[in-house]
Formats: C-alpha cells, sequence, structure tokens
C-alpha cells in the first residue's frame, strides 16, 4: 500500500493462516478461467463464465487500472496454501471521498469447488483488516444481492452491516472506520 496521502492504493501480498492472497496478474488468467468456469457463480451476478482470451483481455484492462483519476483497483487471487491452488478473488475499487479520505467497494468470489469452506470469509476478513490499514480508508462497503446469503454471511463475517441503501436490486453492505 502506499503511503498515506502519497498517491494511488496498490494492493500487496496478504497472508491469511490458510491462504495467500497474491495481486493479480496475466499468468493467474489461466488458473482462474477454471475455477470461474460454472455458470452457477452468475446465479446473483448475472451473465456467464469468462472463456480464457475474455479473461485474460478483463485481467489486463483491469491490471491497466482504472481511467478515473485517484480511483484505485486492487485485484487478489486467493490460493490455498494446503494444495496450491488457486480457488477465488477478493477486489477492492477505492476511491477519493471527502476531504482526503478513501472510501473502499470490496467483492468476492470463490469457485464452486471451494465454497463452504470459510475461505470467501478468510479472505474478505484480511481484505477489510488490509484496507483499514490504511489511514484514509474510512469506510468499507459490498453490494450483495437479497438472496444471496452465503455473500450475506461473509459480508456479516467482515464486519460489514447492511444498509437500507439498494443499488441494482442488492443491498449495501457497510463499515464505517471508528473515530
Amino acid at each position: 500500500m502506499s503511503r498515506p496521502g502519497t498517491g494511488p492504493v496498490v494492493p500487496e501480498p496478504l497472508d491469511t493462516d490458510r491462504l495467500a492472497l497474491e495481486p493479480l496478474g496475466p499468468a493467474h488468467a489461466e488458473e482462474m478461467a477454471l475455477v470461474l468456469a460454472d455458470p452457477a457463480l452468475h446465479a446473483f451476478t448475472g451473465g456467464t463464465p469468462d472463456d480464457l482470451p475474455a479473461l485474460r483481455a478483463r485481467y489486463a484492462r483491469m491490471l491497466a487500472g482504472p481511467p478515473e483519476p485517484g480511483v484505485s483497483w486492487c485485484n487478489w487471487v486467493v490460493r490455498v496454501r494446503a494444495d496450491g491452488r488457486l480457488a477465488g478473488t477478493v477486489q477492492a475499487t477505492v476511491t477519493p471521498g471527502l476531504a482526503d479520505e478513501l472510501t473502499a467497494e470490496v467483492a468476492w468470489v470463490v469457485g464452486t469447488p471451494w465454497q463452504g469452506r470459510g475461505i470467501a470469509t478468510e479472505a474478505a476478513r484480511a481484505l477489510v483488516a488490509w484496507l483499514f490499514g490504511h489511514p484514509r480508508v474510512t469506510s468499507v462497503s459490498a453490494h450483495v444481492h437479497p438472496d444471496h446469503h452465503a455473500s450475506a454471511a461473509v459480508a456479516r463475517a467482515a464486519g460489514l452491516a447492511p444498509t437500507a441503501e439498494r443499488q441494482a436490486g442488492e443491498v449495501k453492505w457497510r463499515l464505517v472506520r471508528e473515530p
């Protein structure tokens, strides 16, 4: 992460008890295309899985960064230490807010074979802790489909709480840093 006030927020390797969160790179596309291949992963978000060329192109766009000044796209792949395989992704879009504050919107996805093992929860907790390690990040939010109970459980476990706000039918969950 960059020093406070010195530029964009840059993803760093993150470690948890069972996981290694690696900043996304072009070389991850091939394995991630397999991890993300299940159409069931799109049940609440719509769309279909990207094939390998489309995923490579999407990762290239993500790695090029956002067009908006001051916005940072932070993306990680989630590697399970026990078997060395990739299991999903976590991401944060960090945006300038009021004064010198930053806000972050996070998301996670874990491949179907790895679901139900607490991987998304462990990765999301690490991501939120890392974001709040940056003194300018004042809030973290996520958008969760109201029927996606597993994702709501991940948001809750990461410290976020549902709000009354809705966007595209999804509930906005939020955690605000205590002053």
